[in-house]
């Protein structure tokens, strides 16, 4: 599970060859959530609502980013690249 990016105490990671929708999961503290990357939304898990605003302004500046990773990753070399965090 390749760590993608790190900020504000969420952690940001994507696992090799993943199902659709494009997604990644984030973990603060005890919540998990899995967010879909087109919309920034939950597909599955909980998050409080400022850290998912965090994370949602985060994927908007980075969604290309994120695809190429969920592309890269489906692949049998599984390569990635890290993300800028939010400042």
């Amino acid at each position: 599970m390749p760590e993608i990016s790190r900020f504000f105490g969420i952690v940001v990671y994507m696992y090799g060859d993943d199902h659709s929708p494009p997604h990644f999961h984030a973990q603060y503290g005890e919540f998990e959530a899995m967010i879909d990357i087109a919309t920034g939304e939950i597909i599955k898990g909980d998050f409080p609502k400022k850290q998912l605003r965090l994370i949602q302004a985060w994927t908007e500046i980075h969604r290309q980013e994120l695809m190429n990773n969920f592309d890269s990753l489906r692949q049998e070399e599984q390569v990635f690249h890290k993300i800028e965090p939010l400042r």
